[in-house]
Order: C-alpha cells, then sequence, then structure tokens
C-alpha cells in the first residue's frame, strides 16, 4: 500500500510519500511561498536525487497538483502512475470537541472541520483547501484527517476548562485544545518502547521544541494536561509566540496602545517570544549565537525560555504523581544539547541526571541520561508524517 501523506499550511504544502510494506519513505518535498509571484517547489527521493525550481503556485490546487505531477515525473518521479496511490491521509490542526481520534474524511466530516475555523484561521482553511483539491484532481481515493488536536481529547475538564463563567464554554466551546498531538502521540509511544515501559503504565513528559513550543503530560497512554490552549499562544515562550501572560496585561496594552484585536493578535503571535524578547531572533540558533557573543537581552530570552519549560516539568510531574521519562523533540529538542543540558539543571531532585557524553547527540535517538538516573531523559526525533500514514492505514484497511 502507497500513501501520501499532505500537510497543506497556509503558504506550504509538505508532502511525503509512503510505502506502507516497509514504513519507507519514496520520496518527499515541498511547495512554498504559495500565493507569491514566485513560488518554490522541491522534491527528493529515497535514493537522496532533488530537484528544485521556481513554479508559479496560485493557490493549492495547483500546488497539489504540481507534486502529483513530480511523483509520475520520468526524471524525479517514484512511480509510474497515481493508481499506484491507495489513499492520502492529511493533517488537519483544530477538530474542536468534534474529533478525538483520526477519521476518514466524508462531506459530513469536512463541513465539521469548517465549523472550527474560528478556532484555527490560519490553518484549517489550507487544510480544507488541501482536501478540496485532492478530490478535483484523484477523484474518490480514500481520504483521512488526522487532528493535531486529537490526541488532548482525553484531558478531563479541571485540565481543559478556563476560569470563566461556564456558559460560555457551553456557548463558544472556549476550553483549551492543546496542538501537536499527532507528535506527542508518536514520541511518547516511541518513548516508552525505548526505555521497555508499557506504554499503558508509563508516565511521560514529552517537549515538543521547534519554533513552537509544546508540553504533553502522558499517563497511561492519554494525554492528561497540555501547555498550548484554545490557540496555540498559550505556554512556554516560543520562538514569535509570547506563551502565557495575564490577560489583564494584554487588556492593559490594548488600551494603551490602542491596538484593535487584530493587532493584539498579532503581537502576541508574531511579534514576542524569543524574537521579541532579544531583538535578535526566533531561531535559536542564531539566539544562542547572539548570547555567545555577550548579548544580554538575548541571554535573558534564552533563560526565560529554560524557566518557563522547567516549570512546566515540574507542574506535569506533580499533576501525574511522578514521572519516568522525560523526552525532547522538535527542532531545538532533537538538536540542541545545551538547551536539553540547561532544561535539565534544577532537576537533580526530581531524580534527573544528564550523561554529557550522551546528551551531545543530534537528531537522533537517544538515551541522554545516565544509568543511574531515576528519570529516563530521551531525545526522540517526531514523526508525524509516519503517524498519519499509519492511521490512514488502519483507518482505510477497516473500510
Amino acid at each position: 500500500m502507497k500513501i501520501l501523506v499532505l500537510n497543506c499550511g497556509s503558504s506550504s504544502i509538505k508532502f511525503q510519500l509512503f510505502e506502507m510494506a516497509t514504513n519507507a519513505i519514496l520520496t518527499k518535498g515541498i511547495v512554498e511561498k504559495i500565493g507569491l509571484p514566485q513560488s518554490e517547489f522541491s522534491i527528493k527521493k529515497a535514493d537522496g536525487g532533488k530537484h528544485a525550481s521556481e513554479v508559479h503556485v496560485p493557490d493549492h490546487q495547483i500546488g497539489i497538483n504540481i507534486i502529483l505531477d513530480a511523483l509520475v515525473h520520468p526524471e524525479y518521479g517514484c512511480i509510474h502512475s497515481l493508481s499506484e496511490i491507495d489513499a492520502v491521509g492529511h493533517r488537519l490542526v483544530h477538530g474542536g470537541e468534534k474529533f478525538n481520534q483520526s477519521v476518514r474524511i466524508t462531506p459530513e466530516v469536512l463541513e465539521q472541520v469548517r465549523e472550527c475555523i474560528d478556532l484555527a484561521p490560519l490553518h484549517n482553511p489550507a487544510n480544507i483547501e488541501g482536501v478540496e483539491a485532492v478530490t478535483k484532481l484523484m477523484g474518490d481515493i480514500p481520504q483521512v484527517g488526522v487532528f493535531d488536536t486529537a490526541f488532548h481529547q482525553t484531558m478531563k475538564p479541571e485540565a481543559y476548562l478556563y476560569g470563566l463563567p461556564y456558559e460560555l464554554y457551553e456557548k463558544y466551546a472556549i476550553r483549551r485544545y492543546g496542538f501537536h498531538g499527532t507528535s506527542h502521540r508518536y514520541v511518547s509511544k516511541r518513548a516508552a518502547e525505548m526505555v521497555g515501559i508499557p506504554y499503558e503504565k508509563a508516565k511521560i513528559i514529552s517537549c515538543h521544541l521547534g519554533n513552537g513550543c509544546s508540553l504533553a503530560a502522558v499517563a497511561e497512554g492519554k494525554s492528561v494536561d497540555t501547555s498550548m490552549g484554545l490557540t496555540p499562544v498559550e505556554g512556554v515562550l516560543m520562538g514569535t509566540r509570547c506563551g502565557d501572560i495575564d490577560a489583564g496585561a494584554l487588556l492593559y496594552l490594548m488600551d494603551k496602545e490602542g491596538l484593535d484585536v487584530k493587532a493584539a493578535s498579532t503581537l502576541i503571535n508574531k511579534k514576542s517570544g524569543l524574537a521579541g524578547v532579544s531583538g535578535v531572533s526566533s531561531d535559536m540558533r542564531e539566539l544562542r549565537a547572539a548570547v555567545e557573543a555577550g548579548n544580554e537581552r538575548a541571554k535573558l530570552a534564552f533563560d526565560m525560555f529554560v524557566q518557563r519549560i522547567r516549570k512546566y516539568i515540574g507542574a506535569y510531574a506533580a499533576e501525574m504523581g511522578g514521572v519516568d521519562i522525560i523526552l525532547f523533540t522538535g527542532g531545538i529538542g532533537e538538536n540542541d544539547c545545551t538547551t536539553r543540558t540547561r532544561i535539565a539543571e534544577n532537576l537533580e531532585f526530581m531524580g534527573v541526571q544528564i550523561d554529557e557524553a550522551a546528551n551531545s547527540v543530534r537528531g537522533e535517538e537517544a538515551t541522554i541520561s545516565t544509568a543511574s538516573s531515576q528519570v529516563k531523559v530521551l531525545v526522540v526525533p517526531t514523526d508525524e508524517e509516519l503517524m498519519i500514514a499509519l492511521d490512514t492505514q488502519t483507518i482505510v484497511k477497516g473500510y
């Protein structure tokens, strides 16, 4: 079975084609800058061959058409006919309270995803366009939606409700949903396998650290808490997102700076976080270089980043009554050993001991804690696309 996985963002489409007999990636690539005059397309084959070009991509349908043409291209394609593709799996960002697991996409499902657009105005419309484009270009091929929010639907009301009047939750479904669920699900399960603890018995803190960051407390194979909320703004400090903030402080700023809702959203989503505090960059590599050069604001931003993550780890350990595994994933979590070391400092009271030699790893699965550490600390590269492909395979075979 061959499955095409699509991750449609507001201005990009990432894709991977899997051979499910071996879970092998036959090819992968990306269409970028959709809607701009000079869009970009690149594709990489399993044998390492690459192709890149500038293309005109005014919308997602054209972008997906370019991808499909590339898959069967005589020079850099990897299949002879699109009929070899058995199903398409989509990353869908927000399913609200409607979806607690991956589902086969039907017109009814797509309409329910539309109803969640207000909760993810940047992502859900692009996700829907991707599904519609596949339907138009590939007919009735089975399509499966895998939701970022689904994994966190196991949270209890005391974890997901805000301290607002309950009728507002009933009226608008205002609550914490969480994100990165597909990543947290994959890496937490893989971490339990690495350590040799049954997933259904493990207490795991999953730290997905990239430009967007979230932590999840996973107990007995279920998400019991997560740091992101109604939107991806809540939680720890991120690349350009502010993370946790006193709502009163935001109201105060809106009044003093004359900000409307759109301007306030831009402030907390695109102008804050590491970039806003440091004045340097949202990229951790550039920020760390500035720290090493003696930039005090860069150092402050980095220290804030570490402190917020440590605080959540401590809170989640208390919430679960202990922790067996702390794992790092995402671009920063997988590749930045200094950040991992700094986060682990002050966690010795929990029984965390880092093996600095083992912690030098980049982008590979590894146990980075010492043999005597009471809590196992791991690096687990995420593979959301494989998880989407596996869910798609299971659902399609079930029909």
